[in-house]
């Protein structure tokens, strides 16, 4: 227990101090206070400080020089990846091509009924399942479970998809990718998760899950992704319309589209 709580000490203390320099308030060349100081500013012990402002160091926002101090350096921290939710599909293929991926399991088993119901499979109808992990910079920020019905996973290989977009490698398959359907919620990491992402067990993730479609609705991937949210982020535009007489938000590609806010397309 005792450990627990110093290893929440020693998170709080590094992200108080990490958005400080996140947010320009401590600007490259300042240096911190002192451990003594810094340990009773946080009301915590010096030991938290110290590891604390070890994993500042590591992550290069700060050096110590010895008889010096600790100095906050040029280096900032990165900017997350930030996804289009209105136009969801056209970044799964581009985030693919512009990030790194380390495969961590790839094999073909029996869906969960939750995977099998998803994606409309026949009884007895085996997935292929792979585990990934994506990386950008040399850092990891989203660890993804995919299942793919076995008719399409067996048109690619382990090999390929180590180096290539899912996606892409399913409309290779001559599947005609249509439409995602797709939940975002908060969750804890575990220690896979954790393990993965360089982060500590019951460290906040975002955690999406998407079921993709072909023309036909038939289920053609069911991919659960947990994200490290100081790496990656959503984003949706929005405009305000008029509609019977309200004022309403509506995404942006929609209106592109020329999709209605029943679902109607322009030629309907």
């Amino acid at each position: 227990m005792a450990e627990a709580i110093e290893t929440s000490k020693t998170r709080r203390v590094y992200l108080t101090l990490r958005d400080r320099i996140s947010s320009g308030e401590l600007t490259p060349g300042t240096r911190l206070p002192s451990e003594p100081d810094l340990a009773e500013l946080h009301d915590v012990s010096r030991v938290t400080i110290r590891r604390a402002l070890a994993e500042l160091e590591r992550e290069g926002l700060i050096s110590r020089r010895p008889g010096a101090g600790t100095f906050i350096t040029a280096r900032m921290i990165k900017r997350p990846i930030v996804a289009d939710l209105s136009n969801a599909l056209a970044h799964l293929v581009e985030m693919g091509r512009s990030t790194d991926v380390r495969l961590l399991q790839f094999g073909y088993v029996d869906p969960s009924p939750e995977v099998a119901e998803a994606l409309k499979l026949d009884d007895g109808e085996k997935v292929q399942r792979s585990v990934r992990v994506r990386i950008i910079d040399g850092e990891p920020f989203s660890y993804l479970v995919t299942h793919v019905p076995q008719r399409i996973g067996t048109t690619y290989s382990e090999a390929e998809l180590g180096v290539q977009p899912l996606l892409t490698l399913i409309e290779r398959s001559g599947v005609k990718v249509d439409r995602a359907t797709q939940t975002i919620t908060a969750t804890l990491a575990g220690p896979d998760v954790a393990e993965a992402l360089g982060i500590d067990i019951g460290a906040p993730l975002l955690a999406l899950t998407r079921v993709v479609s072909d023309v036909k609705r038939r289920g053609i991937e069911h991919l659960a992704a947990f994200y490290r949210p100081d790496r990656y982020s959503f984003q949706m535009d929005l405009v305000r319309i008029d509609s019977g007489g309200d004022r309403l938000w509506s995404p942006v590609e929609r209106l592109r589209m020329g999709v209605g806010l029943n679902g109607a397309t322009a030629n309907d």
